[in-house]
């Protein structure tokens, strides 16, 4: 790929310094990788180059999209850190040596512990600048797609470590495409039958479907346009492999249960035009009752925002539609990085020590701010820490909500009392009873996906129960019990 033909992806969005920049970082790293190949037998700073290409369609700034050039000479050639900061300043620097401190994440032919401190290093390094990491699971994007090049053993251990580690970092991040191109990837690796069984069951489904898909994006365009909709785009998505495979497990391999095998998707101007153009889609094709999902009014964890709904299309057949704005598609593809609207180059000092707020929702970050926490709290031991990342960004998640309407995101089978130190540490500790859905439970119960949650707190200080330790689900709930209980305990033998 050629500098021009990088530049196409955002040229119209850069000034002339920022190009500048691009273009400088560009023939530097491509200078320094000279004569450098890769087992595909490609030159090495093609690699370079494909990494930078993802982050320009992430959105990401000609600052990051320096570094994710420039992301491999420090530790690939005799380039120091020193020569870097000189020629491209301090910030792309700090991501640089952010992007090497990561290290190679070993699933095998490593030590649990030299593991472990791994990947401790790459949750620090994305909690101190999440680009860091945007940067490394692009790297990886390009690395998945050039396994072919390797020995079966060492292609099994990427495909592994892609699939338990990159694979739910772009989730919680909210990356989905490129979640769902890691996941298709690293399934033809693991499992190489059924992946080569799902493509021909996808490919052949598509092909049948395909017609009445087109046919019901015809009719919906005509209709949205004498509603007074402006569409800035409708067309039909087909669903990744992996999802697929995991949809038909779930419905016994009968593909005629998986509705949403290609979707329709509608992008609209405003939040309004969302709701306006649902109510066009039902008065076209009747919905298929239970399947419509608002989360713009609900969020998922991860951001995304979108409706869908389920319809009986032409010939009776069901559809699954998604409707959203351009920003929430922008959110959708690309996560995190969608808001990552950088000024870049002032006040990059103030984000990474968090002094000013960036353009990115609070509750997003949240969970990347618990990271230094948790690293404070488990004394930098690695297996606490990785044990912490595990339970409460690994698994899957549910939603509860409070009174009030909040969202609260919790890791499945958590408490009442997870579910108080989600709120805050103090409701935690002043916790003394808790109804789901307007009864009485216990604290030890069970918080399940769309529950209502009320916790009772006492009106003066309290601490927490030490049973609760026995059955708290969440890092940050048995951190913050113990946090508590260590600090009272001091000041009764403070003598």
């Amino acid at each position: 790929m050629t500098l021009q033909e990088l530049l196409t992806f955002r040229k119209n969005e850069f000034n002339e310094k920022q190009i500048k920049l691009i273009t400088e970082a560009f023939e530097f790293a491509q200078k320094k990788h000279t004569g450098q190949k890769r087992k595909s037998g490609e030159a090495y700073f093609e690699h370079c180059v494909e990494t930078a290409a993802t982050v320009l369609k992430m959105g990401l700034g000609a600052r990051t999209t320096a570094a994710a050039l420039l992301h491999d000479v420090y530790e690939d050639t005799d380039c120091t850190l020193e020569e870097i900061q000189k020629k491209f300043g301090k910030e792309i620097a700090f991501i640089i040596d952010g992007v090497t401190k990561v290290g190679h994440v070993r699933l095998k032919g490593s030590t649990e512990e030299i593991y472990l401190e791994n990947l401790r290093k790459m949750f620090l390094a994305m909690a101190a600048d999440v680009r860091v990491v945007l940067i490394k699971i692009a790297d990886r994007l390009h690395n998945m797609k050039t396994l072919y090049a390797l020995p079966e053993n060492k292609q099994q251990r990427i495909a592994k470590e892609t699939m338990e580690i990159f694979v739910p970092l772009a989730n919680r991040l909210g990356i989905g495409e490129i979640k769902g191109q890691l996941e298709d990837l690293a399934f033809k690796y693991l499992d190489p039958k059924n992946y080569a069984r799902t493509v021909q069951m996808e490919n052949e489904a598509y092909e049948d479907r395909k017609r009445y898909v087109s046919r019901a994006i015809e009719d919906l365009k005509a209709e949205l346009k004498k509603g007074g909709i402006k569409v800035l785009d409708i067309h039909g998505r087909a669903k990744h492999y992996y999802r697929f495979f995991e949809k038909l497990q779930k419905h016994n391999m009968n593909i005629e249960k998986i509705y949403d095998l290609v979707a329709i998707r509608i992008i609209v101007p405003e939040l309004a035009d969302c709701y306006e153009t649902l109510g066009i889609v039902h008065k076209k094709y009747n919905p298929l009752v239970g399947r419509i999902k608002d989360y713009i009014a609900l969020p998922k964890p991860n951001g995304y925002r979108s409706i869908h709904t389920t319809i009986f299309g032409p010939e009776g057949k069901i559809l699954e539609v998604q409707i959203r704005t351009q920003r929430m598609h922008d959110e959708a593809e690309f996560g995190i990085a969608a808001h990552w609207i950088y000024s870049e180059g002032r006040n990059w000092r103030n984000y990474l020590f968090k002094k000013t707020a960036v353009n990115v929702p609070e509750k997003e970050l949240e969970w990347l701010n618990q990271l230094k926490d948790w690293h404070q709290e488990t004394g930098g031991k690695s297996d606490e820490f990785w044990s912490s990342l595990k339970i409460d960004f690994f698994k899957n998640h549910i939603f509860a909500f409070t009174p009030k309407g909040d969202v609260i995101d919790l890791p499945e089978n958590s408490t009442p009392v997870d579910f108080a130190y989600r709120i805050h540490s103090e409701i935690g500790d002043r916790l003394i009873g808790a109804k789901i859905n307007g009864k009485m439970v216990a604290l030890d119960s069970i918080v399940h996906n769309g529950d209502l949650v009320e916790v009772l707190v006492s009106k003066g200080k309290k601490l927490p129960n030490r049973d609760w330790l026995k059955f708290v689900k969440t890092a940050n709930a048995r951190s913050k019990i113990k946090n508590t209980l260590k600090k009272k305990h001091s000041k009764i033998f403070d003598f």
